[in-house]
């Protein structure tokens, strides 16, 4: 019965992703109508797309077990401060003058914005091999996010036929529809995280083996302290990294600040902050307060560690599975979740690869051959999205250590690279070219060389566990030295500087 249910509604899901592209497609006929929807997406679904791309399934299947196991109820911290960090306050500080800056230099891109607020071509060409070196491995870690649930609802079925199913869904619908069909899927996605989301945790809190709120909180209690302590207790050094990482991170990445490029209007902006944050209140605190309660679902060994084959990324499938068995309703709610777990990782794959894509296309291509004709542009962009999504599947079904291993640092060197250039070309008269360098080269920089520091001394696998710190230090470190450098190098003509903000008056002066 569970079965034929969730192979019901995924196939409901299938057919109106699909329409979905087609659709759209008549929207994606030029570069910029398929990379930015022609900049007249509205609040609802630059919001969504926001949200969605922020969520994809790694955070139910891995940081929700594996911070609900580790640090309990505290963990929850780690949705409000996206919610707070890496949605209201980014929007409100990078949203509008990004919106500007991107029409004043007519830029689609992050190298592209790299390229015209810095005059500097190389620029562009080392942000877009940033972007696709370490995004595609961050790809298809979001991949191999689902491979374990979807392997327990459909026993005896590969989990790489969910990770191609995933594939094959978001190439159709990004290659017919591109940002706009990415818009209008990530809405539609985003529903459905959220209808799943409070259904299974109405459902986990009301199981006899939590018996409600105050229930949960005491029998947490009884195992651990440390569980029901609000900051995480003796675990607040591990929760803290994982806080400004994936808070702040998001100010960098280009997937997400391609949000900001492609809504309508400044207007547009308001809503679009109040639903982000909302929705990452959601699904963020939801995911981990979830996660929280899977210690009165699922033994654990003498070491601590869940007593499941998967380790952390099984616990929350075990969990569901476990309190969704039985009857008609509890199998539409997990073919739901099902869904849950399908949108929240094609919706940020969809963004992924749609950034990648570009790097190469728009940034790199185009660099190359300035006189490229957009429709040969278009086409090669397509085949680029289809090639990157076939790529990154490899590397989630093949689990090539070396592409395993970028998957722990993607986040880290592309935010500490982006984070400081970015933010101080929004609002910085005075950045030079050679502090935006200083900031682009930090993410590398910093993170390859506490790598190689940590691997001497403690090992590869231990150094990879400060994957975090290693990001966190990566984006400070480039945030710092950018206005640093700017201060002793050679600064722009006042008629750059001018051009460059003639519609921005929120810049520092």
């Amino acid at each position: 019965m569970t079965q034929i249910i969730s192979l019901i509604v995924l196939l409901c899901f299938i057919t109106v992703i699909i329409a979905v592209g087609i659709f759209s497609a008549k929207k994606a006929l030029t570069v910029d109508g398929f990379l930015l929807g022609g900049r007249k997406v509205g609040p609802w679904l630059s919001a969504f797309a926001y949200g969605t791309t922020y969520f994809s399934a790694v955070i139910f299947v891995g940081y929700a077990g594996m911070f609900g196991w580790t640090i309990g109820i505290g963990g929850v911290w780690i949705g409000i401060a996206n919610a707070v960090l890496g949605c209201l306050l980014a929007w409100k500080v990078l949203a509008k003058p990004t919106w500007r800056l991107t029409h004043t230099l007519n830029a689609r891109t992050i190298p592209e914005l790299f390229e015209a607020r810095y005059l500097s071509r190389g620029m562009k060409l080392y942000s877009a091999v940033i972007i696709f070196i370490f995004l595609v491995p961050y790809a298809a870690g979001v991949y191999r996010g689902l491979g374990t649930l979807f392997s327990s609802i459909f026993i005896g079925i590969s989990p790489n036929v969910c990770i191609a199913i995933v594939a094959v869904l978001t190439g159709a619908y990004l290659v017919l529809g591109g940002y706009v069909a990415t818009s209008l899927n990530d809405f539609i996605q985003g529903i459905i995280m959220i209808v799943g989301l409070i259904a299974m945790f109405a459902i986990l809190i009301t199981r006899p083996e939590v018996g409600g709120i105050s229930s949960a909180v005491e029998r947490l209690h009884s195992i651990d302290p440390n569980l029901t302590n609000i900051f995480g207790g003796a675990n607040f050094a591990v929760l803290l990294p994982n806080i400004l990482l994936t808070s702040f991170g998001v100010w960098g990445m280009p997937q997400m600040v391609h949000k900001y490029y492609a809504i309508k209007d400044e207007n547009s902006i308001k809503i679009a902050t109040i639903v982000s944050t909302l929705f990452a209140l959601i699904i963020g605190c939801g995911a981990y307060l979830s996660g929280s309660l899977s210690k009165l679902f699922i033994a654990a060994t003498e070491t601590g560690a869940p007593a499941l084959e998967g380790g952390y990324d099984a616990v929350i499938p075990a969990m569901l599975m476990q309190a969704l068995s039985g009857g008609v309703l509890h199998n539409i709610v997990l073919g739901v979740i099902l869904l849950l777990l399908l949108s929240a990782s094609m919706s940020t794959l969809s963004s992924v690869v749609l950034s990648s894509s570009s790097a190469v296309s728009v940034d790199l291509m185009q660099g190359i051959m300035p006189d490229i004709k957009q429709k040969s542009q278009l086409s090669i962009m397509r085949v680029l999205c289809v090639l990157f999504i076939a790529l990154s599947f490899i590397f989630a079904t093949m689990n090539i250590s070396f592409i395993v291993n970028l998957m722990s640092f993607s986040w880290g060197v592309v935010a500490g690279s982006f984070i400081g250039p970015f933010f101080w070309g929004l609002y910085g008269r005075w950045i030079t070219k050679a502090g935006a360098w200083a900031g682009l080269l930090s993410g590398v920089i910093v993170v390859g060389g506490s790598l190689i520091y940590l691997s001497s001394g403690l090992g590869f696998d231990a150094a990879k566990a400060f994957a975090p710190q290693m990001g966190i230090l990566a984006m400070a470190v480039s945030f710092v030295a950018v206005p640093a450098v700017s201060l002793f190098t050679k600064k722009f003509d006042s008629a750059h500087t001018d051009k460059v903000f003639s519609n921005n008056t929120s810049n520092v002066a």
